[in-house]
């Protein structure tokens, strides 16, 4: 049984990643590819199915038992329905559960992406042994998972935790999804970026504007400036720290977690947004729960693949997992796998 692995792809509005994932949580080949995101959906299955012809290939001998999806929402993982989500054009309720199964023949799970990374740093990352946590991915935009007393919290059609929606404030630009005042509108990776790119003007001589090679400023132009001793580059990630704190304040208040753990691209400048995140939830949160601690993910950019690999892994007899392993790597229990991955 321990040879058995599970197909795993995390659909990005930007990346397409795929793996193959072994019970303990290891990813023994991965492939990815651009996402062709303005194409419609039949072209990204298309990539879908071309990237797992390239993973397979890298191991010809393994037993594949079932493929996880992780992808972004709102999207049905019960039904399988990938609904509408802002970050892929030409998408409106694409029945990939359907399209995948006749073609690989497999069983397949789907999950929205940020709950997918949530059950990764849950079970083989940050999060390991806590009963509920929240994951916070800040990147191109916010989205969350929360895993409550166990169990991937999932609401009605599984559309729970759109954390990136929160409205935090009255003002500033326009959402994807249409509103103004989203956490994801004001702080997420690609706001931060449109700060810096707005506060300096190519061949203004900033520091910002020579690592962005005069183009647009990104989020990772910022974090690299900051380690530098911007000053500039400073300020922005402290005004972005400070909407960090806010929205995870708000997440405290309503979750009550054990742990909030944060990934995304934004996490690798954790360290330099730590304090002032931690300020700001001391300033804001209830003094009950202003403990709880805030953690960098631990899996980066492979959560999602490993926590969408569990969904088909961790899916045997009365939730028990198909192919347990009893190394360290492997810190869950059949009773906390089953009800998230049979999607309650």
């Amino acid at each position: 049984m321990a040879n058995k692995v599970a197909l795993a792809f995390d659909l990005g509005g930007t990346e397409l990643r795929g793996a193959l994932v072994e019970s303990g949580g290891h990813v023994v080949a991965h492939a990815s590819a651009p996402t062709m995101a303005v194409a419609g959906s039949e072209a990204v299955i298309g990539q879908i199915i071309t990237l797992a012809a390239d993973i397979l290939a890298q191991r010809p001998q393994a037993e594949v038992v079932g493929i996880g999806v992780g992808a972004p929402g709102p999207l049905d993982p019960k039904a399988g329905i990938v609904i509408a989500p802002p970050t892929l054009a030409g998408w409106h309720d694409v029945p990939l559960i359907d399209i995948l199964g006749s073609h690989f023949g497999l069983p397949v799970r789907l999950e929205n992406d940020a709950n997918a990374a949530a059950l990764g740093e849950w079970r083989f990352g940050a999060g390991r042994g806590t009963g509920s946590m929240v994951f916070v991915t800040v990147s191109t935009g916010i989205g969350g998972g929360v895993v409550a007393e166990g169990h991937i919290y999932h609401g009605r059609r599984g559309l729970a935790a759109e954390i990136g929606h929160m409205t935090i404030t009255g003002e500033g630009e326009r959402c994807f999804c249409g509103a103004i005042g989203c956490f994801e509108a004001v702080a997420s990776g690609t706001a931060l970026g449109r700060r810096a790119t707005a506060l300096t003007a190519p061949g203004d001589g900033s520091l910002l504007r020579r690592l962005s090679a005069n183009g647009d400023v990104s989020a990772k132009h910022v974090v690299d400036a900051a380690r530098a001793g911007d000053v500039r580059a400073l300020e922005l990630l402290e005004a972005e720290a400070k909407w960090l704190g806010i929205g995870f304040t708000n997440l405290l208040h309503l979750y009550s977690p054990d742990l909030i753990v944060m990934g995304g691209g934004l996490a690798n400048g954790f360290d330099l947004l730590a304090p002032m995140i931690r300020t700001t939830v001391g300033q804001r949160a209830m003094p009950a729960y202003r403990d709880v601690p805030i953690v960098r993910a631990e899996l980066g950019a492979r959560a999602g693949l490993i926590g969408a690999a569990s969904l088909i892994l961790w899916k045997g007899e009365a939730g028990a997992p198909l192919a347990m392993t009893h190394d360290e790597n492997n810190n869950g229990t059949p009773e906390r796998a089953d009800r998230e991955a049979s999607h309650g």
